[in-house]
């Protein structure tokens, strides 16, 4: 089986990556080859086997076709589409944004639906969208019914992805699954382009014992995914059968939905106190800070899950032995 992972080298990508030399799709094994695919990959772009497994890095833009075509002249399996620019970055720089993770993420997509022409078999494609697509105008709680109302650009460019990829699989030449995903914790580095990135530094300045200046009020509520449940459910996203899928193809994963100031409990019980000030910011407060309770019965009858318990979210976060 060929599988492309986009966005191969960052946070997310890696833990992917290294999943899928594990497990595989279906079974350990079942995987021949890795496409991976990011602007650098920290070295010279290399090819090499890993096992039983060929891994082929491409360092480039994943939405110019001269870059893909070499290695899409062969039918690929699976895509995990991965890669974007940060919804903060996307704000400050819209060119960039509209280039990246609207027209790049187009590209792509027809590129792979070519493949049905070429050699008669749709490519299963995992996009991992954003619940940034709900905006930030938010009803007191939600479910797979909720309008999708993004409020900025990043949001945008992610429901308008949804939409082609469904699309593209409505007309046979893709096999589309999207899953809207919260802010997933907790990033080693975090970049200024990431609103959310309160989320994840709240939990490496606890464990580091470090004062920390929050963003956000303690009754903030936000929606937590660690890493690890993040890659169980893209992984889950690819495994599933074509049989009884709705035609939207999107799912909201089940989240924890819970408190700023129940994040912190939780993280004194593990790691002992720490300083922790709040500061507000009203944007970030009003975009990330003021989630509702969020269920999508769809994604939890599909198999979806999320991190069972706060105490479980801490340790799988900073991946705990």
């Amino acid at each position: 089986m060929r599988v492309m992972v986009t966005g191969a080298s960052g946070f997310v990508g890696t833990a992917l990556v290294a999943r899928l030399l594990r497990e595989g799709i279906a079974d350990a094994g079942d995987v021949s080859e890795l496409l991976l695919v990011d602007r650098t990959f920290g070295g010279r772009p290399s090819d090499g086997m890993h096992g039983q497994v060929r891994i082929t890095e491409l360092a480039g833009d994943f939405g110019r076709p001269e870059m893909l075509e070499p290695v899409l002249s062969k039918a690929v399996d699976v895509v995990f589409h991965l890669a974007s620019l940060p919804g903060a970055q996307a704000e400050a720089e819209p060119a960039e944004g509209d280039r990246v993770n609207l027209r790049g993420t187009l590209a792509l997509f027809e590129r792979l639906a070519e493949q049905m022409t070429r050699h008669g078999c749709a490519a299963r494609v995992v996009f991992a969208s954003s619940v940034a697509v709900y905006g930030d105008s938010l009803p007191a709680a939600m479910d797979e019914h909720t309008a999708a109302r993004p409020t900025i650009s990043y949001g945008t460019h992610k429901l308008i992805g949804e939409l082609v990829l469904a699309d593209w699989t409505r007309r046979g030449k893709l096999d589309g699954r999207s899953l809207r995903l919260p802010g997933i914790v907790a990033r080693p580095q975090l970049s200024s382009g990431h609103g959310s990135a309160f989320m994840s530094q709240i939990f490496r300045m606890a464990q580091q014992r470090r004062a920390y200046t929050c963003p956000v009020s303690p009754s903030a509520t936000a929606w937590w995914m660690s890493r690890g449940c993040c890659i169980d459910n893209l992984l889950h996203a690819a495994r599933l059968s074509q049989e009884g899928l709705h035609a939207s193809r999107v799912w909201t994963p089940p989240v924890l939905h819970l408190s700023v100031e129940a994040i912190v409990d939780a993280l004194v019980r593990r790691f002992g106190s720490f300083t922790i000030d709040y500061a507000p910011v009203d944007w970030i407060e009003r975009v990330f800070g003021r989630q509702p309770p969020l269920v999508d019965h769809r994604a939890i009858a599909a198999g979806f899950r999320h991190d069972g318990t706060i105490d479980a979210l801490v340790e799988n976060a900073l991946e705990l032995e």
